[in-house]
């Protein structure tokens, strides 16, 4: 006798159940989800491959190896290796914290030419939905752009909504770095935007580097848009927590941690970006010497010492931020904590003046860039207060380091 979950019957209807939700969401995602396999499943067969590999007779690392085993490992290479490395496996060595970034840039442009081929493929799939073949449309147009001219992109995954990260500046030879960590609503196709440019993770990177550049033309630096983490989509139940924020840390630190060499590092967080950081505060490498919230639901902390870092911690806020109407709490994992700009918080409050709205932080002539800007390259004694705070530069006035 056939039990009823073995049944034939059932499994008939279970296979028949199974191909219509397949069905039902090629339909309504435009085979997204499939494509996000593939993109999965390529993934892992790259990291399969790569952990069976040997070059010049040594097994090659495992990618969570230590970034510094990491950059051993490729300094023991020839240039020629190296580049074949990133050939054959561009997913891998184009996201591998210590690997050289020139090399990471290199396989980075590799793996995107690899994806842009895959979107103009599924951009005249008459298997798609309209909507599949514009979100084709619009990620292969995003692929060309970030392949245009000399971009330096860090890090790129294609897989999902996608993340990125791109450099300006020569970071190898940067004695500042300072690193754009954005907020809700970042993926692939928010990484920039011909209007409201100012707003999106590549535009507060330009902005923010041109103006550190004009601040200190003498000091050597380096801005990361870095879009390299899962961010809330919209302001949802995840928006709220902090899971999403935790993971981001954990990347966030990673990152920073393999930077080549000495240079000190500002990291600068708008929105719920801010919440990442300050997850990431009380474990964040000691080169961070500045952490500056814009715009911030707060930072997990009912005040800056439960940061437990020694960086110094700014943040601002305009008038006309909506941000400034949420409650500033936190319950039962709930909420962000204490509002940063909160003289009882204990941050170091600058002006923003001349900056509108949400997502007007990095605008070119607002004294919120302007600060930024002074803050990324060591010139504190440049920063303008806020009028709460006027003993913001307290201990720090006039230091520069690099």
């Amino acid at each position: 006798m056939t039990s009823f979950d073995t049944s034939p019957t059932l499994t008939v209807w279970r296979a028949l159940l199974a191909v219509a939700v397949v069905f039902v969401m090629l339909a309504t995602t435009g085979w997204s989800a499939v494509r996000d396999q593939q993109a999965k499943g390529a993934r892992e067969l790259a990291l399969a491959a790569w952990a069976r590999d040997r070059i010049a007779g040594h097994a090659l690392p495992e990618v969570d190896a230590p970034a510094y085993r990491l950059a051993h490992f490729f300094a023991t290479l020839t240039s020629g290796q190296r580049f074949a490395l990133a050939g054959k496996y561009p997913s891998v060595v184009g996201n591998l914290d210590g690997a050289p970034v020139t090399l990471r840039y290199h396989a980075n442009r590799v793996a995107l030419r690899q994806a842009a081929a895959v979107e103009k493929v599924r951009a005249h799939d008459e298997k798609l939905s309209p909507d599949g073949r514009d979100e084709a449309r619009a990620r292969l147009d995003r692929f060309r752009s970030l392949l245009r001219g000399e971009r330096q992109i860090l890090a790129f995954d294609p897989s999902g909504k996608g993340r990125a990260a791109e450099v300006f500046g020569d970071l190898d030879r940067a004695a500042r770095v300072s690193v754009v960590v954005p907020g809700v609503d970042t993926h692939l196709l928010t990484l920039e935007r011909s209007k409201r440019k100012y707003a999106a993770p590549v535009g507060m990177a330009q902005s923010l580097y041109g103006a550190e550049r004009s601040a200190s033309p003498g000091t050597r630096t380096a801005v990361i848009a870095w879009a390299d983490y899962t961010a809330p989509a919209g302001l949802g139940m995840d928006a709220a927590l902090g899971g999403l924020a935790a993971d981001g840390a954990v990347r966030l630190n990673a990152m920073v941690g393999a930077l080549p060499g000495t240079s000190k590092v500002s990291l600068f967080c708008h929105s719920y970006g801010s919440v990442v950081c300050g997850v990431a505060a009380h474990r964040a490498p000691d080169r961070v010497a500045d952490i500056a919230v814009a715009g911030s639901p707060g930072m997990r902390a009912a005040h800056a010492g439960q940061l437990e870092t020694g960086a110094r911690i700014w943040a601002t806020r305009d008038g006309d931020d909506w941000i400034g109407d949420v409650p500033h709490m936190e319950f039962g994992g709930i909420g962000h904590g204490a509002d940063p700009v909160d003289p009882a918080f204990g941050a170091r409050i600058v002006s923003a003046a001349g900056a509108a709205g949400h997502s007007g932080y990095f605008e070119p002539g607002t004294e919120s860039l302007d600060n930024f800007a002074a803050i990324g390259v060591g010139a504190y004694g440049s920063v303008s207060c806020a009028s709460a705070d006027s003993a913001c530069h307290s201990g720090i006035s006039g230091e520069r380091n690099g």
